[in-house]
């Protein structure tokens, strides 16, 4: 969502707030916080009341320690999460370069075979139980537009059924070294976990979001309809 600006006094590191969170910047650090509900901010359908702002902060910082200790796929150090006055925040290092989208195509290609190597690696992490390593399932965003239901009880498998899914993984959550191209650190994984792995759409491969766009297959209602199929 794009950035909104504040009101009053600029707080010190603030780089941006949006109708989802607030964005800090100090240093090797970056904070990530859901919004207080005196934050919160009407657009053009009312007021928006972010969802699932803690769970899928808590679900991001349990699936970034995952990665590093399994493997060396670069993502940002967690130093710190909690909540703090009715927000909830994440502490994390700070990772220096450009976004993939800022890339010519011929550099983004580049970008892509490094990429998809790193998904190769997430599709060795299985487990028998859908969601993240803490045990928040947080389905991805095309899917959660189109149900109200925000906490899932779901069967496990008899086998190692799941693999690990980034599940946002659109250009702009790539970080790369604007001289070599080689990845810094992929960022944003609030709502990644262990799920089928079809989950994991290429969004990466054109600029946008992480939900089909220009005639793009739509499968957010087959997504969903399996998660209710797997609902205890």
């Amino acid at each position: 969502m794009a950035a909104m600006p504040t009101h009053g006094t600029k707080e010190e590191g603030w780089i941006a707030t949006t109708f989802e969170r607030k964005y800090y910047h100090r240093e090797q650090v970056f904070i990530k916080r859901s919004l207080r509900p005196n934050e919160y901010r009407t657009g053009f359908r009312g007021l928006h009341v972010p969802r699932l702002g803690k769970e899928r902060l808590i679900n991001e910082a349990t699936s970034l320690r995952f990665i590093r200790q399994h493997t060396n796929i670069p993502v940002p150090t967690v130093y710190c999460h909690f909540e703090d006055d009715g927000a909830y925040d994440l502490i994390t290092e700070y990772i220096e370069g450009v976004s993939m989208s800022e890339l010519l195509e011929e550099q983004k290609a580049l970008v892509r075979e490094e990429l998809e190597n790193h998904l190769a690696t997430l599709k060795t992490l299985k487990a028998c139980r859908l969601g993240g390593p803490s045990g928040i399932v947080i389905p991805p965003y095309r899917v959660l537009q189109h149900t109200e239901m925000d906490h899932w009880r779901l069967r496990e498998s008899r086998y190692e059924a799941y693999v690990f899914c980034h599940n946002d993984l659109s250009q702009q959550n790539v970080i790369v070294d604007p001289h070599t191209f080689e990845i810094r650190g992929i960022i944003d994984w609030e709502y990644a976990g262990f799920f089928p792995p079809g989950f994991e759409y290429p969004f990466y491969r054109r600029l946008g979001p992480s939900s089909a766009i220009d005639g793009e297959v739509d499968d957010s209602y087959d997504l969903l309809q399996f998660l209710h199929s797997e609902a205890e």
